[in-house]
């Protein structure tokens, strides 16, 4: 199977150039944004990893041998209450695993 494509990982209205990348606030609304002038970054955060995680599984990255990372929901399948500033929170965990050829710890993205 091929790599996964820009569109798959990031939406059908993403694309780039050598020096920008361009993802439509229209294709994450699927994933729960609301697209607005002023989205928060952990908005957006969020919603590019719930997009990038419908592509990036890790059935697909155990038969494609060119994906490198696979998103998944933390194997725990259960969300942890957590207290913070007097207030209880919700915290889902998410495993993002990036696989390459052993030659060091670094992560480079150019790698991937």
């Amino acid at each position: 199977m091929p790599e996964p494509t820009l569109s798959q990982v990031f939406g059908a209205g993403a694309t780039q150039t050598a020096t920008a990348l361009s993802i439509a606030k229209a294709d994450l609304a699927a994933r729960g944004l609301t697209a607005s002038a002023d989205n928060k970054a952990e908005s957006l955060l969020v919603a590019l990893l719930l997009q990038a995680k419908t592509a990036l599984t890790p059935a697909t990255l155990e038969t494609n041998l060119d994906q490198s990372i696979s998103i998944a929901e933390s194997d725990f399948n259960f969300q942890t209450l957590v207290t913070r500033n007097n207030q209880t929170y919700r915290q889902s965990t998410y495993a993002i695993n990036l696989q390459k050829l052993d030659q060091g710890n670094i992560i480079d993205p150019d790698d991937y």
